[in-house]
């Protein structure tokens, strides 16, 4: 069976496949999935990635069977490790995600499988 050729990417970084991680990378990387580690962080970021825009704090709490200071602590986690922002609107918090941070991430695991 002849080899396929796979289409040329242009993205940001190279995949892991062409390249491994150095240490430093390795290590940022490590933070963004312990931060995604947790269900209450992923389910957080995909509420916050599927927004489209950004979402109100006041929008994701009520998806959570947890206190408001818990959701706060996850958002906390989730920022730290540079997957979202925040803008504070009077009481309101406002989140939105990191295309550049999940499109890193993105590329790093879309390494091709092969058989």
């Amino acid at each position: 069976m002849p080899k396929q050729e796979l289409p040329v990417l242009t993205t940001c970084c190279t995949p892991i496949a062409e390249a491994a991680l150095d240490p430093e990378r390795a290590a940022d990387g490590a933070v963004v999935f312990k931060a995604l580690a947790d269900p209450v962080r992923l389910r957080l970021m995909s509420i916050i990635a599927s927004a489209g825009d950004e979402v109100c704090v006041c929008d994701i709490t009520p998806h959570f069977d947890v206190s408001g200071p818990t959701i706060s602590h996850h958002l906390k986690v989730l920022r730290a490790a540079g997957l979202v922002d925040c803008e504070r609107r009077g009481t309101w918090v406002y989140y939105w995600p990191i295309p550049e941070r999940l499109s890193w991430l993105s590329t790093l695991l879309s390494v091709p499988v092969t058989a």
